[in-house]
Order: structure tokens, then C-alpha cells, then sequence
């Protein structure tokens, strides 16, 4: 690969970004399977380890919180950096003082300093996206998305697996967060060497503009809503085939937990750095269209790999090359799909629109399981990952009728207005409005639940109506799309 395509590797832009990277990854698993782990370790009950996993719902709605870091400006570093520095460093304070208590004697307050780690952590990824967004140029997006990705894979491998050997071989748990705590004063460091982005962004002058004004700005482009389905299914056939890997290769083909530990979390990661990365390089040449197609089919013909292993005779050999292609090709996909969502935001409101984008691209991979699970009983492993390719075509589908709007925005840099059907697509907008609301009610009913013994009756009922007015929305704001599109190319024509 020639030197012009590796530039964006060479600059120190690209040290901050990995590094940035890996203290956005690096909370993740204290919150979650590390700390799990110490809980059982410590033989906590299976209830009480359940609840804590609550905490990871701050990463699905931290586009709640967002407004307030476009809108306010910290007094020092700057709006992006400021709040980098300041969340960077509650991290540090909340993660230490972990390290001070006990899962057996002190619950509560291991609960409480979750809850603070899990909040700033989501607080810090709303900045690091938006601070990437804000800083990168167009042509370097996909690089930088690569780059981003390796330092979060990496840190969370630090906090997951290494961080488990450490506290079993020589740390013990205390001293283990306590080394966690202490690799964020390099990030915290390179937060005060990064850029600020540029002056001229204008920042939204009041809250209410905040909140009101990241949504009118995007349900006001062309597209907006088929580009929000797209969004959505994109990655759906990685997110199916991912969903149940482990348990197929245990108990669909046969291997033992150690070969799949081994191939499928050592392998598969590297596998992924390495597409991340070459996706990123690629990404120099390609079009955002182009490589969001190019590398959206490789998604969705690497999930075949499985349907070989289950309908062959078991090999280590081939658990490994399916694996790692699998894997090779989810990061080139990943690191094109991060650039998409650099791209569409706004960089007034990159903050709140990157964190409404990259939590409505959690959608597919959170409610995936369930679905997952009934369709391997019903029909079987071999249906199940043929499923998961063909799975892949509405999000290419999708792509090739966005690709006049993403060559549009990827030329100049705006996004193309829409004029069509302005009731009707106001109305759509208030059904998904009023469905993300009763959503955010059901979380509530669901922590009250979780904490009391009301046991309210109403959770499955919101649950299902929030669900269905969010789904209604979506699809009525797409068929708006589809028809206007099909109107302006009558005028055209």
C-alpha cells in the first residue's frame, strides 16, 4: 500500500486517537464481566449479580444526557477537551475507589461507584465521538474510525481478560482496579496534548436548541429516514451470526470451552483489529459508498463460513478460517459503518446526534438474542446462519437507495433538504417521539422493579407499546423517503 494511503497512521493525530480510543474501551468490562467475576469469585448470589448488569443500560441512553456536553462549554480545555479531561478524571477517582471495597461487606457502595463508572464512561464516549467527528476531515475518517476501534478493542481486552489474570496470578482483585484507575493518566494526558476543534463550529446557544435542534437538523434532510433503517439492519446479518457463536461451536459442532476460548475471543479479536485497521487503510481509495457496499457484502458472505462448519464434520482448522474472516471482515464493516455515522452528524450537535446514531445502531445487536434463540430451536444451525447471510441484503438493499444522498454529503459536505410531505412526515416524527418516550417509561418501571418488590404489572405492556409506535414511526418515515424519491426522480426525469 502506497505511503499517501498510510499518512493518517504516520501523524500524531493518530497516537491521541489510539489512545483516546483505549479509555473509551478500557471501562467497559470493570462494569460488567470483570466485575461479574469478582462477584462470584466472592460468592455472591446470582440475583444481586444480575441486577448490577442494570448499569450497562447508560451506554443505550446516554443520547439523553448529550445535549447538555454540546451545549455547555467546561472552563478550561474547551468544550470537547473539557469534558474529555473531566470525565477522564471522575473515571480515574471512581475506579480507584473501587478498589477499596469488599463485593462481600460493601454492596451498596460497589452498586453506587457502578453506576457513577458506567455514567461517565457513556459520558466519555459521547465526547470521544463527538470530538472525532469534530476534528477529522472527510478523507480520514475511515482511518481514524480504524485507529479508534484497535485502542477500544484493546482496552477493553486490558480490562477484560488480562485484567482477570492479573487479579487471579499476582494483583489479586483490589490491586487490579487500582492499575486500571492508574493507565487512565496516560489518556488523561493525551486528552491535554489533542486539538480543539475548530472555533468556527457554532455551539448551540441554549438547551432547549440543544435538545430541539440535533433532531429538527437531521429529520429535516433528505433521506433521513430510510438513512435511519440503514442505520438499523447495516450490520444485522454480523450482528445474527455473532449473536450465538459460542454456543454453536460448543454445542452445535462439539469443540470444548478452551479451543473456543482459545480461536474465538483470541483469534477473532485479532481478526478483527487487523480488518478495522485495513478497512481504514481502503477507506483511502474508496468512496464512503463504495466501502460501505464493498465491505457490507463481505459481511454477509463471511457468515457462510459457519453454515460450512455445521453441515461438515468438526476441524480446528476450519473453526479457525471461519472465525477469523468472519471477524477480518465485521472490522472492515466496522470501520466504514463509524465513519457513516462521523459523517452524518452535524458537527453543532455531533455529541447528541453521534449518540442517538450509535445508540439506535445498538437496536439490532441488543434484541437480536431472543430472536436468535427461537430460530436455531425452530429450524436448526444450518438455517439459522443461512438466515443470518441472507439477513444482510435489506442493509445493502438500503445502501444502493441512499447512494445518491451519502455521494451528495460526501461531495460537498451538507446534506440535501427535503421538501416533500412536510405533515405527514411531522406526523411520523411524533409517533417515534412518543415511542421513545414510553421506552424511556418502561426503563424506569423496569429499575423500580429491579430495586422494590412493587413489581408494577405495566413493564410488558410498555415494553410492547413503546416498541411498536418506535417500529411504526420508522417505517412510515421510510415509505415517506421511498415516495419522495420516487417523486423527484419523476421531476428529473
Amino acid at each position: 500500500m502506497s505511503t499517501p494511503y498510510l499518512r493518517i497512521f504516520q501523524q500524531p493525530k493518530s497516537a491521541i486517537l489510539l489512545i483516546l480510543g483505549f479509555a473509551s474501551g478500557l471501562p467497559l468490562a470493570l462494569t460488567s464481566g470483570t466485575l461479574q467475576a469478582w462477584m462470584t469469585v466472592e460468592n455472591i448470589d446470582l440475583k444481586t449479580i444480575g441486577f448490577f448488569s442494570l448499569v450497562g443500560q447508560a451506554y443505550v441512553f446516554k443520547f439523553l444526557w448529550s445535549p447538555l456536553m454540546d451545549r455547555y462549554t467546561p472552563p478550561f480545555l474547551g468544550r470537547r477537551r473539557g469534558w474529555l479531561a473531566m470525565t477522564q478524571l471522575l473515571l480515574l477517582v471512581a475506579i480507584a475507589a473501587m478498589g477499596f471495597l469488599e463485593p462481600s461487606t460493601q454492596l451498596r457502595w460497589m452498586a453506587a461507584l457502578a453506576v457513577v463508572i458506567a455514567f461517565c464512561s457513556a459520558s466519555q464516549d459521547i465526547v470521544f465521538d463527538a470530538w472525532k467527528t469534530d476534528v477529522l476531515p472527510a478523507d480520514e475518517r475511515g482511518a481514524g474510525a480504524a485507529i479508534s476501534v484497535l485502542g477500544y478493542r484493546l482496552g477493553m481486552l486490558v480490562s477484560g481478560g488480562l485484567a482477570l489474570w492479573l487479579a487471579d496470578r499476582y494483583l489479586g482483585w483490589q490491586g487490579m482496579y487500582w492499575l486500571m484507575a492508574a493507565l487512565l493518566i496516560p489518556c488523561i494526558i493525551a486528552t491535554l496534548l489533542a486539538p480543539e476543534p475548530s472555533d468556527a463550529i457554532p455551539v448551540p446557544r441554549t438547551l432547549e436548541q440543544a435538545v430541539v435542534a440535533p433532531l429538527r437538523d437531521f429529520f429535516g434532510r433528505n433521506n433521513a429516514w430510510l438513512i435511519l433503517l440503514l442505520i438499523v439492519l447495516y450490520k444485522l446479518g454480523d450482528a445474527f451470526a455473532m449473536s450465538l457463536t459460542t454456543t454453536f461451536l460448543i454445542r452445535g459442532v462439539g469443540f470444548d470451552a478452551g479451543e473456543v476460548g482459545v480461536v474465538n475471543k483470541t483469534l477473532g479479536l485479532c481478526a478483527t483489529i487487523v480488518g478495522a485497521l485495513y478497512g481504514g487503510v481502503l477507506m483511502q481509495r474508496l468512496s464512503l459508498f463504495r466501502a460501505l457496499l464493498i465491505f457490507g457484502l463481505l459481511q454477509g458472505a463471511s457468515n457462510a463460513g459457519y453454515w460450512l462448519l455445521s453441515v461438515t464434520d468438526k476441524q480446528m482448522f476450519s473453526m479457525a478460517a471461519a472465525v477469523f474472516f468472519e471477524n477480518l471482515c465485521g472490522g472492515m464493516g466496522t470501520a466504514a459503518f463509524v465513519a457513516l455515522l462521523m459523517t452524518l452528524c452535524n458537527k453543532s450537535f455531533s455529541a447528541t446526534q453521534f449518540a442517538l446514531l450509535s445508540a439506535l445502531s445498538a437496536v439490532g445487536r441488543v434484541y437480536v438474542g431472543p430472536v436468535a434463540g427461537w430460530f436455531v430451536e425452530a429450524h436448526g444451525w444450518p438455517t439459522f446462519y443461512l438466515f443470518s447471510v441472507v439477513a444482510a441484503v435489506p442493509g445493502i438493499a438500503l445502501l444502493l437507495v441512499c447512494r445518491q444522498t451519502l455521494e451528495y454529503i460526501q461531495r460537498t459536505e451538507h446534506f440535501p433538504p427535503r421538501t416533500a410531505f412536510p405533515r405527514a412526515y411531522r406526523l411520523a416524527l411524533r409517533v417515534l417521539m412518543a415511542g421513545s418516550l414510553v421506552l424511556v417509561l418502561w426503563l424506569i418501571i423496569l429499575i423500580i422493579n429491579s430495586l422494590t418488590t412493587l413489581a408494577l404489572p405495566v413493564e410488558s405492556l410498555l415494553l410492547d407499546i413503546g416498541g411498536t409506535l418506535a417500529l411504526l414511526g420508522i417505517v412510515t418515515g421510510g415509505l415517506l423517503d421511498f415516495l419522495a424519491l420516487r417523486k423527484t426522480a419523476e421531476i428529473t426525469r
